[in-house]
């Protein structure tokens, strides 16, 4: 059996550590009323810390797992479901098509910017695009994890890297209840995902890249490609059992194949380009389709100008304006081609290497 590295991790916070993280949250004079409560209600999370109460509510796995006798999250089990019967509709040619758009900026007019994102205009016009055509259109407006209380993505924690085995579909890493992760917009996320006949995605450039919300869902969308879908067969996570399973061989299936995307990548100065193909990889190695080459779209939005007036540049830049309904239009398309059977795509062939 290949050995399982240790010693990265530091001990585990002391109560003194504990105390002072805990009440941070507290910090508003407001709640020195409720001190006393306060200590009592971090007494009991510093212990559910230590005992590493991370699903502290479990059922049987039950008909249909690996180990039906395993307890499994509740909120995973859930999560599972909602995926189970999203995916049920996807195939359905009685479901209405549905095109997800990504709005990818962090910022908005809810928080310090105090204006709204160049992105949000673009995935506006393609939203608008597709509701003439009668298409669902579901916008997703990454930005609210800076604007909304409990908004949160966590972090992908590379359970991959041990072994494919052990990145559950969906994410089981989360909620961690011990260490206070409670709140985890990703189970909602990978239904919408699933849901969707078609994805578009909408982002600026932050220095050469994509900004932060959209990485945290891209890293965290790790399980959509190889990910097991049943946490019973690894007992949680059980990295030896993963790592068995794993070089017993694993057939990494691909839990988001065939749905279409297009791209609308947008910045001032430099980096679209890069990070428009960084994306397109990214979605054609989880399976998705590329729509065509009117689906993707890289473009600045007053190159080397300042960026005060920028949403007036905008104004003025009708032929991206309409670029961008152009890639809804490509989008819907492909979708209505791929409903229909008709949407070509290259035979697939084994591939030497499968991961």
């Amino acid at each position: 059996m290949t050995d399982i590295r240790k010693g990265q991790h530091p001990p585990d916070l002391n109560r003194e550590q504990f105390h002072e993280r805990f009440m941070r949250q507290f910090v508003d004079p407001a709640f020195r009323h409720e001190d006393a409560a306060l200590s009592r209600l971090e007494a009991i999370a510093f212990e559910a810390m230590k005992e590493g109460r991370k699903a502290p509510i479990t059922r049987r796995a039950g008909e249909g797992f690996a180990d039906p006798s395993y307890d499994l999250s509740v909120d995973w089990l859930e999560a599972k479901r909602r995926l189970d019967e999203a995916q049920a509709r996807w195939a359905l040619p009685a479901t209405r098509s549905r095109v997800l758009l990504i709005c990818g900026s962090d910022r908005n007019d809810g928080t310090c910017p105090g204006e709204m994102s160049k992105t949000w205009r673009l995935t506006q016009l393609a939203r608008d695009q597709l509701a003439a055509r009668d298409i669902e259109a579901d916008v997703l407006d990454l930005s609210l994890i800076t604007s909304e209380y409990g908004r949160t993505i966590h972090p992908c924690k590379g359970c991959v890297a041990t072994a494919m085995p052990l990145c559950h579909w969906p994410c089981s890493c989360y909620p961690n209840y011990a260490l206070g992760q409670g709140h985890d917009w990703m189970n909602d996320i990978y239904e919408r995902w699933v849901s969707a006949h078609g994805v578009i995605l909408f982002t600026p450039t932050y220095w050469y890249q994509s900004p932060s919300a959209l990485k945290l869902m891209i890293d965290r969308l790790v399980c959509a490609d190889g990910g097991n879908p049943d946490p019973s067969s690894t007992h949680g996570k059980k990295a030896a059992e993963a790592k068995a399973i794993e070089a017993g061989g694993w057939n990494y299936p691909k839990h988001l194949d065939g749905r279409v995307y297009g791209l609308v990548v947008h910045g001032d100065v430099a980096g679209v380009e890069a990070q428009r193909r960084n994306l397109g990889d990214w979605l054609d190695w989880m399976g998705l389709i590329d729509a065509g080459a009117q689906s993707q779209l890289d473009r600045y939005i007053g190159y080397y100008e300042p960026y005060f007036n920028s949403h007036e540049t905008l104004d003025r830049d009708e032929a991206l304006q309409q670029e961008v309904r152009q890639v809804a239009d490509t989008v819907a398309d492909a979708v209505a081609l791929l409903r229909q059977g008709e949407l070509k795509r290259p035979e697939r062939r084994p591939a030497p290497r499968t991961k």
